[in-house]
């Protein structure tokens, strides 16, 4: 009888401890489950707070919003007016767009409306702040310390200073007449802006907030491009159908020979090619993009996209230029590596200005 009792004790000791690994199994299992679920989570969020847009100012009404891995538009933002260029912010949590309103056909101060700077939250694609600056506003550029965001006044020959933190023209910059495209420097010091109605860039001195000097670099500069090291700038010569490469110590100006009516230009940070998007006119479309090396000052490739090419950016990992298409309402996406276009997308009526976060 004791033997039989000591049996079964010793059964129901193995029994218990059987029982117990498995409820510690079980809440192992479910702890690792519950880790799981949560990494998951946080690839989640980390792919969500990752996600890259680009966005295109479309002078018919309308900002796209496109997604850099998949090419596809998934928001159009509509406005009242003519949406001439767009700029993301350094921290790339802003959108910047300059607006040309709508004219109101009857009022005899139509006219003498002035420009806006409007700006967007790039995840909501909500409006934050609609700022007034001068007539007919062209770029909008932020400077890289994120204080400042500059219009140009194309009409005005002056530049609108915006301060970010309170969303207000805290300064008015005279420069050339009619001055259209720019670029800040790194340093966010210096601005260089291009004069289309002369033969000159307006270099802007963003600490006295003056034009410290204007440079002659051809007929009907467009826009500018400025090496990551501030020496060399670059300058799109519509008239000249060429891209003027200007050495900023020495004041030496070299020009390249592009095709017909080129409009914008954007360097690669390394600093050694340039793309100039080759606009020609409506009537007369060019349908281009030129690859430059800045070092050489030779043009490496000629690259096939829709009619009137005019804005033109590279995508964050360098692998990719994205194009605006004027007078095709299409964006061209082109692949560095082969320079030809892999996919052309559908956006709005008359694409100008491009801008990628960063």
């Amino acid at each position: 009888m004791r033997k039989t009792i000591i049996a079964l004790l010793t059964l129901l000791t193995m029994f218990m401890f059987v029982l117990g690994g498995c409820g510690a199994n079980s809440q192992k299992n479910n702890t690792t489950l519950g880790e799981n679920k949560q990494a998951a989570a946080t690839k989640k969020e980390q792919r969500k707070e990752t996600k890259k847009y680009y966005f295109v100012a479309n002078e018919g009404g309308s900002i796209s919003k496109i997604d850099v891995e998949t090419n596809q538009v998934v928001a159009t933002i509509k406005v009242d007016g003519a949406v001439h260029n767009v700029q993301v912010s350094p921290d790339g949590k802003i959108l910047g767009a300059t607006l040309v309103p709508e004219m109101q056909h009857g009022n005899d101060q139509s006219m003498d409306m002035k420009g806006m700077a409007l700006f967007y939250n790039t995840e909501t694609d909500e409006l934050i702040k609609k700022v007034e600056v001068g007539n007919h506003p062209a770029h909008i550029v932020f400077t890289e310390n994120g204080k400042y965001a500059l219009v140009t006044n194309n009409e005005d020959n002056n530049v609108s200073v915006i301060d970010m933190a309170s969303y207000s023209v805290i300064q008015t910059i005279p420069t050339g007449k009619g001055p259209h495209g720019f670029r800040i420097s790194k340093d966010s010091r210096y601005a260089y802006i291009a004069n289309m109605g002369e033969d000159s860039v307006s270099i802007l001195n963003l600490e006295t907030m003056k034009e410290e000097k204007k440079i002659k670099v051809g007929s009907t500069p467009v826009t500018t491009g400025i090496t990551s090291d501030g020496k060399t700038l670059a300058v799109t010569l519509n008239a000249e159908n060429a891209l003027a490469i200007v050495d900023l110590a020495s004041g030496k100006v070299e020009k390249v020979p592009v095709g017909r009516g080129p409009a914008q230009v954007y360097m690669d940070p390394d600093d050694t090619f340039a793309y100039v998007a080759i606009q020609g006119t409506k009537d007369a479309p060019s349908h281009s993009v030129s690859k430059i090396n800045i070092k050489t000052k030779q043009v490496v490739a000629t690259i096939e996209t829709g009619k009137g090419a005019h804005g033109v950016v590279t995508s964050p990992n360098q692998k990719y230029v994205f194009v605006t298409n004027m007078f095709d309402n299409t964006v061209s996406v082109i692949d560095k590596e082969q320079s030809k276009v892999i996919k052309t997308i559908q956006v709005g009526e008359i694409p100008n200005g491009i801008s990628v976060m960063p």
